[in-house]
């Protein structure tokens, strides 16, 4: 049976969490990585979630990404080739289809990575879209409970239309 797909009241403790883990990654990879972040919907103050704390990494080259794989397996983490998704690399950390961590190597400033912490910053910044995402994913949680899948493309074009408000925004 998939796992279910559950939307908790947001916790402070994944902030902690994502801080801890960030110390941890820190320690195992090199200086090539530029940045690490909180992102996705855990790491906005007030958001429910399902309870998987997402972190985004950037670097200047995704190649190198295939030197952290024996280093990162050593913390929990699997690497999952997504051929779907060229511009990112991706690792989770957990039980499948129930886990805790999912990293997301992005090309540092480039535009996947730029768009998480956009998407990110403008939730944080507008309580009331903060709000609207919140009921939107708590519907679709109950519309989509065992098809995390469909859960996920269902939430795409809300994002979408967060980004190009929060673009617009910007100039």
């Amino acid at each position: 049976m998939m796992e279910e797909v559950t939307i908790e009241e947001y916790n402070p403790n994944w902030s902690k969490e994502f801080n801890e883990e960030k110390i941890k990654l820190q320690e195992i990879l090199d200086d090539r990585v530029l940045s690490i972040e909180h992102v996705g919907s855990t790491s906005v103050e007030g958001l429910g979630a399902k309870p998987i704390v997402d972190i985004a990494i950037g670097i200047a080259d995704l190649e190198v990404v295939n030197g952290f794989i024996e280093p990162l397996k050593k913390l929990g983490y699997e690497s999952v080739y997504h051929k779907e998704f060229p511009e990112r690399r991706f690792f989770r950390k957990g039980k499948w289809r129930a886990g805790t961590h999912h990293l997301h190597f992005y090309k540092f400033e480039g535009e996947h990575w730029n768009n998480q912490i956009l998407f990110r910053n403008f939730l944080r910044n507008n309580h009331d879209v903060l709000k609207e995402y919140h009921e939107f994913k708590v519907d679709l949680a109950n519309k989509y409970r065992f098809d995390r899948v469909s859960y996920t493309e269902a939430k795409a074009p809300f994002i979408q239309k967060i980004l190009l408000k929060a673009k617009r925004e910007q100039i």
